[in-house]
């Protein structure tokens, strides 16, 4: 089986050998790059599984790389950041990293949560290919857009209002993404997410509980804490 490969993007170049090190040990094809032009000249040569990008660099911000990878979305992405700073870790997730991991960080936490992003994309992967077209397949959960309906693998139908369609709707075409509170507030109410408004919560609360109404059947909608939620398939 091929080696899986990864681009590492950070101007710390001590740490970049420590990680190429370890994730080399693990099996991995690991290429490091310090600064963004690196990064673009790696990218037009090489085809990479999943980009590891700092958010600081000395010649562009990480966040406009993420927004590069987000566009290409040929590759998982995870962030890494020494600032401790919440609204880092949103706008991250917003622009379409996968993970998000603060510095200082124990290599096997990377490791692992580099296995899961890609465990994670495979699964996405082989669910939107085997889906028929006009539906947004979701676990055990078929979603057609043209009929407005949401089936369970084993045929039965689940009645949703037109909200709760359209709140699933979101999360699966962000599958294995955060959709933060922010992005749920801006579609569904059109103004700036308040902190105090707990109606996002409620409304994805009885989503939840109609997906897992059948105790046989997975809630797929995690919620990640301080930051908003995502629909994961089962590993």
């Amino acid at each position: 089986m091929d080696q899986l490969s990864l681009l590492l993007v950070d101007d710390d170049e001590q740490l970049c050998e420590i990680i190429s090190t370890y994730l080399e040990l693990e099996g991995f094809t690991v290429k490091a790059v310090h600064r963004a032009d690196s990064f673009r000249n790696a990218l037009a040569r090489s085809h990479f599984d999943l980009v590891i990008v700092d958010l600081n660099l000395p010649d562009a911000s990480g966040l406009d790389l993420v927004v590069e990878l987000d566009e290409r979305g040929d590759a998982g992405i995870i962030v890494l950041t020494g600032s401790d700073q919440k609204v880092d870790k949103i706008i991250g997730l917003e622009r379409g990293a996968d993970d998000f991991i603060q510095k200082p960080f124990d290599q096997r936490e990377l490791l692992a949560r580099i296995r899961s992003v890609l465990r994670r994309r495979k699964k996405s992967t082989r669910a939107t290919s085997n889906a028929p077209a006009g539906t947004i397949q979701a676990g055990v959960w078929t979603i057609d857009k043209t009929r407005h309906e949401v089936k369970h693998e084993d045929g039965s139908l689940i009645t949703l209002t037109n909200r709760e369609f359209e709140l699933l709707a979101l999360f699966a075409g962000s599958a294995n993404q955060v959709v933060t509170r922010e992005q749920i507030s801006s579609q569904f109410t059109k103004k700036d997410w308040n902190p105090t408004d707990r109606s996002i919560d409620v409304m994805v609360s009885k989503l939840r509980k109609k997906l897992s109404a059948d105790k046989q059947r997975s809630a797929l909608i995690k919620t990640i804490r301080g930051v908003g939620y995502v629909l994961a398939f089962d590993e």
